[in-house]
């Protein structure tokens, strides 16, 4: 296996010790040739890093243009142990420098923080408990339909929701799935807000997704409904969604994404009783971070054994792509 000549990389050098632990940085220092300091702008813009071919980041990765690109010429590839790179990946595939993601490690906690609402959800857990609050309601409240036969629908096709569909292969349900980017994605989207028990939001962050779930969709949501998203809130039409939410209390949202994020002062997120607002917690944190770096380690070595890379993004997964044709 080449060693490359690697380096670290973060506008917090800090910080990016917390995501790669010693454990990680001996590792990648076993298996490349590791330049000894976190590289930083300065690192960059002193030419410091000039001989660099790889380049292992996560969340604080720098965003860098053509002209201090132009200061890394053997830059080969970035290993980034995080989701999405919209922000700082366009100037590197104009040099055709290769990005790698941990969007599908970055995936699986998301898809089992879903999948624990979902059973929860179908248990009719999230209606009992705001119900408690009366005592008239401090009995065996059998509100939900159960996890067993009921129809879940998942909107998005994408890592989350091909992760999600796995781990709902082991419970007795009626999964629908609407792909990220049918032609019909409208109707598929009206067509299982009416039918399914819960609707789980997993469309990509894209900006042809903006406002795509709208009142009608949750107007016509069944009796006891629940809606999670744990996509992002610009694709729901908020104030719509909660004047829905005020008319129909038997409705539930599980909001661990809004727009803005946190909500705004006064906001009404806070304050409705069939509103659970989380903190944008779903994606990998603690413990669950050092999965993405394990992810893009192996990566790195599928990457210097010359063999087929699993993460390799494409220009067209980014943020403003539109959709295929």
């Amino acid at each position: 296996m080449k060693k490359y000549k690697a380096a670290l990389m973060s506008k917090n050098p800090e910080g990016i010790k917390k995501i790669y632990t010693q454990k990680h940085i001996d590792r990648i220092a076993e298996i490349t040739d590791l330049y000894p300091e976190v590289g930083t702008v300065e690192h960059v813009e002193n030419g410091d890093l000039k001989d660099v071919e790889v380049l292992f980041s996560t969340w604080g990765m720098l965003s860098l243009d053509a002209g201090q690109l132009a200061k890394m010429p053997k830059l080969q590839a970035v290993f980034y142990a995080a989701g999405a790179t919209d922000y700082f990946a366009p100037p590197f595939f104009e040099r055709n420098i290769k990005i790698l993601s941990a969007w599908t490690a970055n995936a699986i906690p998301v898809a089992e923080f879903c999948l624990a609402q979902i059973i929860l959800a179908l248990k009719g857990y999230f209606q009992s408990t705001r119900r408690f609050d009366c005592p008239e309601n401090r009995k065996r409240d059998l509100i939900g339909p159960g996890a067993y036969g009921e129809t879940v629908a998942l909107i998005g096709s994408g890592a989350v929701s091909t992760y999600l569909q796995k781990l709902l292969e082991n419970l007795n349900l009626n999964v629908v799935v609407v792909p990220s980017f049918a032609k019909n994605r409208e109707e598929l989207i009206e067509k299982v807000f009416a039918t399914a028990q819960v609707v789980s939001n997993h469309l990509p962050n894209r900006d042809d997704a903006d406002g795509v779930l709208t009142g009608k969709h949750f107007s016509s949501m069944r009796p006891g409904a629940v809606f999670i998203n744990t996509g992002r809130g610009r694709q729901v039409r908020e104030a719509e969604m909660i004047e829905v939410l005020e008319k129909r209390p038997d409705l539930t949202a599980l909001l661990d994404v809004t727009y803005p994020e946190p909500p705004e002062e006064g906001s009404k997120l806070y304050t409705l009783k069939n509103v659970f607002l989380s903190p944008h917690l779903a994606g990998s944190l603690n413990d669950e971070t050092f999965r993405m770096v394990d992810f893009m380690i192996e990566e790195y070595e599928r990457f210097a054994k010359g063999e087929e890379l699993l993460f390799e993004v494409d220009p067209s997964m980014l943020l403003s792509s539109v959709l295929p044709k």
